[in-house]
């Protein structure tokens, strides 16, 4: 089993106590997000195959990264940093942090753990097309010999970030398909440039030249980094996901770093609530 910490929420960055309490238990309960009850995945050395952390901030870990090390099993980390303006990115490290982190994870952990993600790529008059350009160059420049792929995939406009994304007062463009290939296009140029290829996360209609499909939950990535096999069937989560089955162990509305495109919090003043008030011994999320 490939456990996912988490897509729904940030751990490494707000829960790390609590991962390596659950860690020491061997086992986290998880709220199903339909119907909201409470399952049990387990966290025992011989039923975990591979952990991938999902990031903005992956500091409060690496204190820790010795016990992550000895549990003797893989992890790749996707680390997301995109240099954005805060009004659309309200409490992230700054990207200098971050990309220190990143070449802390690949000298230390090892090559193939750290997979940079630029994600979403946001349209805005605050972050238009020749923004993205110059941004993603300088971050590529910055990660080159650190990573070998970097994650993209467009803005999707769920209703819960529009509402956030229109308290920014930014207006948010949709592009045609067209110009979506063109600029992924661009940037896997780019990326090329600086060592890594450039995929796209459940966003195969915008597949481009030099761009392939994202596994962001690799079975591959952690097997290679491991040395052995690790079993797990092509399953994603979502029309166009490419991911290997994995089992997610986050809770929605429990990341506070206030990214107002995000799908996975309605509020950050929930978020921050249920951060603030949440026991490092819980069960769960």
């Amino acid at each position: 089993m490939i456990v996912s910490a988490s897509y729904r929420t940030d751990i490494p960055a707000f829960y790390a106590e609590w991962f390596f309490e659950r860690l020491r238990q061997g086992y986290v309960r998880v709220k199903n997000p339909y119907s909201g009850q409470l399952y049990e995945v387990s966290l025992r050395r011989e039923d975990v195959d591979g952990f991938v952390f999902w990031t903005r901030n992956f500091g409060p870990f690496l204190p820790r990264l010795g016990a992550l090390l000895d549990f003797g099993r893989p992890f790749t980390v996707q680390y997301t940093v995109t240099g954005y303006p805060r009004k659309l990115e309200a409490a992230v490290v700054p990207a200098e942090t971050a990309v220190e982190q990143i070449r802390a994870l690949a000298r230390d952990v090892h090559a193939l753990c750290p997979v940079w993600r630029y994600d979403p790529v946001v349209i805005s008059e605050a972050t238009p097309r020749g923004f993205h350009l110059e941004q993603f160059r300088a971050l590529a420049k910055r990660l080159e010999g650190a990573t070998d792929e970097v994650v993209i995939s467009f803005v999707h406009i769920y209703a819960k970030s529009a509402r956030n994304l229109a308290k920014t007062g930014l207006t948010v463009i949709d592009p045609e398909a067209a110009q979506k290939r063109e600029l992924a296009a661009e940037l896997a140029a780019i990326a090329r440039e600086h060592g890594m290829s450039l995929t796209l996360c459940s966003q195969p209609e915008f597949l481009a030249e030099g761009c392939g499909e994202a596994r962001c939950v690799d079975a591959g990535r952690l097997a290679a980094m491991a040395g052995y096999p690790v079993s797990a069937a092509l399953r994603g989560n979502r029309p166009g996901c490419a991911c290997y089955e994995s089992r997610d162990i986050g809770d929605y509305d429990t990341c506070p770093h206030g990214c107002a495109y995000c799908y996975a919090v309605r509020n950050r003043a929930l978020a921050l609530k249920r951060y603030k008030t949440h026991s490092p011994l819980s069960e769960s999320l």
